[in-house]
């Protein structure tokens, strides 16, 4: 039975295991960078955006008539032939596949892959009942034969090395195998399950679609051994989740041509299977199969009438969300998720497998936006982890320590900034002001796992009491921008908003700062402070008042993403839409205004022989969609972008995430560090200042000479005044 820790202390243990096998690390690393070049080869020349939209459409509308299509599928299926069951629990399923093993006297059972099997646990009560069950996928087979759940919904035994296989089987046969001969292995697996196909008395399968229309369930596959389970044995019994019910062919035929694609990077599967009702078969007296659909609700139902998280059930079982995912990319699926795992694993563990099981895997997310961004069918997965989240809070009826600060300063947005300024004054005696950091880690409050980096330094003056002294006026500027700061540039780094304030006055743009505004509220949303959120997200909107701008201009992405993408679904009905929706249409990032907006030259600007690397903020180039402005900004500016691997790929900070969980954000920060050191690049910029905190850190922590900067930072630097208007300073 597959275990996973119910509280945080025994999930970093679990945490602490994963990171310390290598082979996991590398294996899964090498094929992330892998499947991101096959994916997008796979998808040239397809619209891609509108077949996920086309797909998401055409699930939403399946979800909302599951009981009229499940009818509709058992009235044609039993018609040729086929027996139709709908079991609403996991037990009763467990129980339906039993009794159909029993009742036409079968010993031996074989299994084709399927996640939804492994959600019910079916061999555990199969193999109670004194079945044999032999899974005949081959990554199923080795992970049955070491007691394990998947590590992947499409791979999974991608955790395992050909040493530890070929030690396996060596184990398994009582044969002495090469460890490194792959051939010979494979062929050690087929010689081993042949003869499971050849005496089992009953195939059972999942199904990637059920056709209402015809009564037909299709199977996508590339091992021939999906084709044999369910054409060999006598009896075929398909367990199949009810959403996975749609109302025709064309509906199936855009799963068939997204699904492969979205997977593995294939143009289509090596098999494609159709079963529509009982088909030929010899091991019968009759000629015919007996054939067996189980429709597993275990929840469904209910599910899909969830105005927030039906949009779950549209998940096609690709394992993309898992393939972008940057934890996952260090743990594996054994420590991020339960049977089901990566992004939609968080969430639907607590639905299958309840709160308990969820607890601490949920937490594990850096909303880094990467699994919303592949989903084939356009789950918002980042938006329902926080609301899983909130869910298992309410059910332990019981807040973290974080929570309840964090939502007590948050809402008052005096008592806030007041704390902030205390603490910049308390940190003093520990500050080394030439570096702008903290010297010695405050072990009171954080562990010695949060060593990996240098901890910034609260800025001596915050940019709010900084904006009386270099307020300025323009007679008749190009644009008016309220200028939205958020924490980190306000509190930590205002020398940033300064040199966004050189830059304003020398393109002859007005910036109004609105002394009112307070955090975005992205923070209190990942802890799921909702309530904190919306009343923090409240006093932004009247604080900004954007109907009196061209432009809200930030230069965090973070709160970019948060107050332009966020706030229409939080504040939805909350307050007039006309409010929020003039916000979501003038939000703009740094990036994006000075390239596309202000539309800067390279003559504004001194020429150097800079070469800048450019780490891309998740909420920048996933939650905005902004990816060529800022390399644009950097060669405009007088400097030579230097391509990096792996740009777009989170850093690990995560605001509180890399406090919660500091292993894995240190081993993302590190291989990023490793990326931008090997490119020989001269400065590290980025877009975002949570971002500069977290790659600042690092470097400092290591000791290099890479200096990292806010890009504003870079280009204000570059600035040629002699060009520009006198009153720049």
């Amino acid at each position: 039975m597959i275990e996973t820790p119910h509280d945080l202390a025994g999930y970093h243990v679990q945490i602490r295991n994963a990171l310390g096998n290598q082979f996991l690390r590398t294996a899964l690393g090498n094929f992330a960078s892998a499947y991101k070049i096959s994916r997008q080869k796979a998808f040239e020349g397809i619209d891609l955006e509108r077949k996920r939209a086309e797909l998401a459409t055409a699930k939403d509308q399946a979800l909302k008539r599951l009981p009229e299509l499940y009818a509709e599928f058992k009235r044609h299926a039993e018609a040729r032939g086929t027996i139709v069951h709908l079991a609403h629990t996991a037990e009763e399923a467990r129980g339906i596949v039993s009794h159909i093993a029993k009742d036409n006297r079968v010993r031996h059972i074989i299994k084709s892959k399927s996640m939804t099997a492994e959600e019910i646990h079916l061999n555990n009560r199969l193999e109670t009942d004194g079945f044999q069950v032999t899974e005949t996928d081959l990554g199923e087979w080795i992970i049955q034969l070491r007691h394990e759940g998947p590590s992947h919904m499409v791979m999974p035994a991608i955790h395992l090395s050909r040493q530890q296989v070929g030690t396996l089987f060596s184990q398994v046969t009582g044969q002495q195998l090469d460890l490194e001969d792959i051939g010979r292995m494979v062929k050690v697996a087929r010689r081993e399950l042949r003869e499971a196909f050849l005496t089992a008395g009953m195939g059972v399968s999942g199904a990637n679609f059920a056709i209402a229309q015809t009564g037909t369930i299709g199977m996508l596959t590339n091992e021939g051994n999906g084709r044999l389970t369910t054409t060999l044995p006598g009896v075929h019994v398909a367990i199949v989740g009810i959403e996975k019910l749609v109302p025709d062919i064309d509906t199936a035929l855009r799963i068939i041509e997204i699904l492969p694609r979205n997977a593995t990077g294939q143009a289509i599967t090596s098999y494609a299977t159709w079963i529509t009702g009982q088909t030929p078969c010899l091991a019968n007296p009759d000629g015919k199969k007996i054939h067996h659909v189980v429709f597993l609700d275990n929840g469904r139902l209910r599910l899909a009438e969830d105005p927030v998280f039906s949009q779950a059930l549209r998940c096609i079982r690709c394992g993309a969300c898992a393939n972008v995912c940057p934890v996952y990319g260090k743990v594996g699926g054994h420590t991020l998720g339960h049977v089901y795992i990566g992004a939609i694993g968080l969430i639907l563990t607590y639905f299958y497998h309840g709160t308990d099981n969820t607890r601490a895997i949920v937490r594990n997310c850096l909303n880094c936006q990467a699994c919303k961004s592949v989903c084939p069918v356009n789950i918002d997965l980042p938006y329902l982890i926080k609301e899983v989240y909130r869910r298992v809070l309410d059910d332990d009826r019981k807040k973290p320590l974080k929570n309840r600060l964090v939502s007590t300063f948050m809402k008052n947005r005096t008592l806030f900034h007041s704390a902030l300024k205390a603490a910049a004054a308390a940190q003093k005696p520990f500050v080394d002001a030439s570096r702008g950091i903290v010297r010695h880690l405050p072990y009171a409050l954080l562990k010695a796992e949060h060593d990996f980096r240098a901890l910034p330094a609260l800025a001596e003056t915050p940019f709010r009491n900084i904006w009386p002294a270099v307020r300025y006026q323009l007679s008749n500027p190009r644009y008016r921008v309220a200028l939205f700061v958020g924490c980190a540039v306000d509190f930590v780094s205002p020398e940033q908003a300064l040199a966004l304030v050189k830059l304003a006055i020398a393109f002859n743009v007005q910036i109004d700062f609105p002394q009112n505004q307070t955090c975005c509220g992205l923070p209190a949303a990942m802890m799921a402070e909702q309530e904190t959120a919306v009343e923090v997200g409240l006093q932004n909107i009247a604080a900004l008042d954007a109907e009196r701008y061209d432009y809200v201009l930030t230069l965090c992405a973070s709160c970019a993403s948060h107050l332009k993408e966020g706030y229409p679904k939080m504040l939805a009905g909350k307050i007039d839409a006309g409010r929020i929706d003039a916000l979501h249409q003038k939000i703009i990032d740094f990036s994006s205004f000075m390239v596309d907006v202000l539309g800067v030259e390279p003559d504004a600007f001194q020429k150097t022989g800079r070469r800048v690397a450019y780490h891309s903020p998740c909420h920048l180039c996933r939650g905005l969609g902004v990816t060529e402005a800022p390399r644009k900004l950097i060669d405009i500016s007088g400097s030579s972008y230097v391509p990096c691997p792996e740009e777009d790929v989170c850093c690990g900070f995560g605001g509180s995430y890399s406090i919660e969980f500091p292993e894995i954000s240190a081993a993302i920060l590190s291989q990023k560090l490793d990326h931008v050191e090997r490119s020989g690049a001269d400065i590290l910029v980025t877009d975002c200042p949570g971002c500069v905190m977290q790659l600042r850190g690092g470097m400092l922590k290591r000791n290099k000479a890479v200096p990292v900067k806010h890009i504003a930072e870079i280009v204000a630097e570059r600035l040629n005044l002699s060009k520009k208007a006198e009153k720049a300073t």
